[in-house]
């Protein structure tokens, strides 16, 4: 079965299509139906489903799509069903977009809705039609004149369902449901709002970078300070009083449920609020697919991992670097009829069916939950970080007793979870006992496929810099474009992969750690030498070399500048 931007095809039309991408270009016919979405190109695969239904293609339309057809419509049913009317041909045809030319949900919902008009479907991606679909019930951003426009004084004190896709007359109200929507619109990780010496102004974090400052006149500080800690139900006069806020709010987006979880600190001008959106509708990730679309070597590692009875496994990197995602996705992997799995996150992220998912309120409850976990006949546990004495002992007491413990860490490299593990308070005996995969996990940012241009090598300057022989001077890479292009929001990265190093630590590695005869580092040396396993400047190394990224994304978050093997 093809999966592909989010659809699945089943079996009969997936073998269609492998035998339509046979027929058109030859080396296609030996990809496996898994292979396909990183293989084949958005354009070529969907021009391919439109040949297939004897229908057109149009890769741009959501700038021709009428807002008036919209309001007879549920933004939701569209989204998951992958359609949109487009506009009126004449006065008897309706145009409609769809992704999906087999579905007829497309038919049989418009129908009654238009019961005058014939409707015509084509093809187009299914990023165009969720673009037609936002930027009817969208916006851009609220404007100066908006902004000046609120009043410091008034404000309504019971709003908590938040939609962010709903125009509110209170001038505050909407001038965060646009932010908001803007955020979920392009896919940005993180808001933060900042104030400075002279300045308040907004970014969004997509990809892993923080984008452009949005200003807000100073006097709103308080006002949208007050609205937020509202959202949550906690009272104004907290920001006063403690100098760091913790906390969480629902918004809805076209009915989609987005979890946010908003951290505030006050600072020597004001206040830094962060907020991190988890958007739950993009969190069901696959091994092996879409942002963890591992290569052989390194799926074939993380396996073996997975087939570990007991013992802890963990995932390190800093903020931001998916180890959770990563994590959630072995989870579903492992998640069984047979095997009773519980999860102790700090919010619940990816609620997967037949896993018991239990949400962390504050620090206090960990202690007495972890305990009521081991009486409550686990076979696997995820504990969403370890951070101090407390939870480190627990996760080595949960593995003694021979539970598969799953946990993320905060470290650099992989070897360094063994030392923080002994920071922490814990013996070095009782991590190499208990410790049975040490991973390290990075996101790099992808080259925009549409507008990436060729290099040919890379300088000198930059093989000294960044440790690379002088074979590295005649390979063909490619590179950002300066300034973009329309599909990849001007910045020439669209998305980004993940790039894994795993250390097993094996029976004989065990032994050797407790005696003190091998060091960590030197362990992971040893590895990184022996070049079976993966780790993360070979696997960056790869991708650059296939032409998927280039050294500017890879040394921003791989340390490229020295090399052990």
């Amino acid at each position: 079965m093809i999966d592909f931007d989010g659809i699945s095809f089943n079996d009969l039309i997936s073998n269609r299509i492998m035998a339509e991408l046979g027929n058109h270009d030859p080396s296609f016919a030996e990809l496996s139906q898994d292979q396909v979405p990183n293989r084949v190109t958005r354009y070529s695969f969907m021009a391919l489903v439109a040949k297939l239904n004897g229908l057109a293609f149009f890769p741009k339309v959501a700038e021709f799509c009428d807002p008036s057809l919209h309001v007879y419509c549920d933004a939701t049913v569209m989204t998951r069903a992958f359609f949109a009317p487009l506009c009126l041909s004449g006065t008897d045809k309706l145009i409609v977009i769809t992704a999906n030319p087999w579905n007829p949900i497309a038919e049989e919902y418009l129908a009654p809705r238009f019961p005058d008009l014939e409707i015509v479907k084509v093809v187009t991606l299914a990023t165009e039609i969720a673009h037609a679909i936002e930027s009817v019930g969208g916006n851009n951003g609220p404007s100066r004149s908006d902004l000046e426009a609120i009043d410091v004084e008034d404000m309504d004190d019971g709003i908590y369902d938040f939609d962010v896709t709903t125009d509110y007359v209170e001038p505050m109200a909407q001038l965060v449901a646009m932010v908001m929507s803007d955020a979920v619109r392009t896919q940005a990780s993180d808001i933060h709002f900042k104030v400075e010496k002279e300045s308040f102004y907004y970014a969004f974090r997509v990809d892993g970078d923080i984008g452009r400052k949005v200003e807000i006149p100073m006097k709103l500080k308080d006002r949208l300070d007050a609205f937020l800690l509202n959202l949550m139900r906690l009272p104004t006069e907290i920001r006063n009083t403690v100098p760091g806020i913790s906390g969480r709010f629902t918004i809805s987006y076209f009915h989609r449920p987005i979890d946010i979880r908003y951290e505030r600190h006050r600072t020597y001008r004001g206040y830094h609020i962060t907020m991190r959106l988890l958007d739950k509708s993009n969190i069901n990730v696959t091994l092996g697919k879409g942002t963890l679309a591992f290569d052989e070597q390194t799926m074939f590692a993380l396996g073996k991992v997975m087939k570990i009875p007991s013992g802890i496994i963990v995932m390190s990197g800093p903020t931001g670097s998916g180890k959770s995602t990563t994590l959630n996705a072995i989870l579903r992997e492992l998640n069984r009829p047979e095997v009773n799995i519980l999860t102790l996150e700090n919010p619940v992220e990816d609620e997967v069916p037949g896993i018991t998912h239990c949400d962390l309120k504050n620090a206090k409850e960990f202690k007495p939950m972890i305990a009521s976990f081991l009486r409550s006949d686990p076979d696997i546990i995820l504990m969403g970080e370890v951070r101090d004495l407390d939870s480190a002992e627990l996760a080595i007491e949960a593995a003694v007793t021979g539970h598969k413990v799953l946990t993320t860490i905060h470290t650099a490299r992989a070897s360094q979870i063994i030392e923080r593990f002994e920071q922490l308070g814990i013996e070095r005996w009782k991590i190499a006992q208990t410790l049975k995969a040490a991973c390290a996990q990075r996101l790099v940012k992808m080259l925009c496929p549409y507008c990436k241009e060729p290099a040919a090598g890379i300088s000198e300057f930059e093989r000294k810099t960044f440790a690379l022989d002088e074979s590295w001077a005649d390979v063909p890479i490619n590179k950002a474009r300066d300034g973009g292009c329309s599909e990849c929001r001007n910045t020439g990265y669209s998305g980004r992969t993940a790039v894994l190093e795993i250390i097993p630590i094996t029976p004989k590695v065990s032994d050797q750690l407790s005696k003190g005869e091998i060091s960590p580092y030197e362990l992971e040396v040893k590895i990184a030498n022996e070049g079976i396993l993966p780790n993360l400047r070979r696997s960056g190394l790869k991708l650059l070399r296939e032409g998927k990224t280039d050294l500017a994304a890879l040394s921003k978050v791989i340390d490229m500048t020295y090399t052990d093997e």
